[in-house]
């Protein structure tokens, strides 16, 4: 059986779902640890709020002021003049960074990978949590310009705050899930804060039909009240509250300032249309100059992932442009050895193309 995050591949199709689901919990997904390496000195890690003009007065009352985890390598506070790139690594659907930091094993990861090798740099994990458990990292009025705060916001704090190497060939930008999405997208789209990407098992990257509608599905959540009312519903119809609201938003429908794939039970093209538009599969081509500006770009996912069909479109579509790109398929599934993977592959991909002090 898929775990519950993994069916993020279908979300689009949630309203095939019947509404008698019952209701997901986002719990803490059990993974394993990265493999132990002796003498790992610790990392520091700091618990930051972050204000984000860009998703002040949005419609749905997401907070501006963001909670940020950020790692601090093992030398930095004794190394007073020493700068350092930054990765910025981007949560799943359902979590937010805290949770995530724990099912990557975060400080054992850095400092392993650290210990093992890779040069030290700073980590910067924002939370990106919504009413409906996920912003998509996306630019709506009803959730807020998360493609913004991440893309730009975060970067200015950081860049402020710490010593960081301010310059884009010493930033990279990752993600697991939707993160990985948000990493295509936010990519794809501002080459010039970034100079290498990982995406990690990533979601959402092509454009989905309704299918066949189930007519209690849709009812369920067209007779919604409230954004709150979400709280109440299975995963994958939450999800599907989380795509409306970062991707067909309407200021003119309260309470959820929203609209859905359907209306009165029938569908609606021109919502599933903007949805369609948000697909990165849909738009990595007008990018292809954009991703030509990077330095290294790397895609993974498991072979027992329904994701992976998709990421493989992504990989060949820049691969058929000439765009070098690493693909890897691990044996697992959506969250197999993530940890280790960081750990083994992520930062080790980072210390290999970002740029750090001479």
């Amino acid at each position: 059986m898929p775990s519950i995050r993994s069916r993020l591949r279908h979300w689009p199709l949630a309203l095939l779902l019947t509404a008698a689901m019952p209701v997901a919990v986002a719990a803490q997904v059990a993974t394993n640890p990265p493999p132990a390496v002796p003498n790992a000195r610790p990392v520091t890690i700091e618990h930051i709020k972050v204000h984000a003009p860009s998703i002040e007065g949005n419609l749905e009352g997401e907070s501006a002021d963001r909670d940020v985890l950020v790692v601090l390598p093992p030398s930095y506070a004794a190394s007073p003049k020493r700068r350092y790139p930054v990765v910025y690594a981007l949560h799943g659907y359902s979590i937010g960074a805290e949770q995530w930091s724990k099912e990557i094993h975060l400080t054992e990861a850095s400092a392993g990978a650290f210990a093992k090798g890779s040069k030290e740099m700073i980590l910067v994990l924002p939370d990106s949590k919504t009413i409906h458990n996920g912003s998509m990292y996306s630019s709506s009025m009803t959730t807020g310009d998360f493609e913004t705060f991440v893309s730009r916001d975060l970067i200015r704090y950081v860049d402020a705050h710490y010593r960081t190497i301010a310059n884009r060939d010493s930033r990279g930008l990752a993600g697991h899930s939707m993160g990985g999405y948000g990493t295509a997208r936010i990519g794809m789209k501002h080459p010039d804060m970034y100079g290498a990407i990982y995406m990690m098992s990533p979601c959402c990257l092509s454009a989905r039909t309704a299918g066949t509608i189930d007519p209690a599905a849709a009812a369920t959540l067209e007779a919604l009240k409230s954004p709150a009312d979400s709280a109440t519903l299975p995963f994958m119809l939450r999800a599907q509250l989380a795509s409306a609201a970062a991707w067909s938003p309407d200021p003119k429908a309260p309470p959820l300032y929203l609209d859905l794939p359907t209306k009165n039970g029938v569908v609606q093209p021109d919502v599933l249309a903007k949805w369609a538009a948000n697909a990165p599969l849909a738009f990595v081509d007008q990018y292809i100059g954009n991703l030509r500006q990077y330095h290294a770009i790397a895609i993974d996912v498991g072979d027992q992932d329904g994701l992976k069909v998709d990421a493989a479109k992504l990989h060949q579509v820049m691969a058929d442009y000439g765009i070098a790109n690493s693909f890897t398929v691990y044996p697992g599934t959506h969250t197999s050895n993530v940890a280790t993977r960081v750990q083994e592959n992520v930062l080790p991909f980072f210390s290999a193309n970002l740029k750090f002090e001479r």
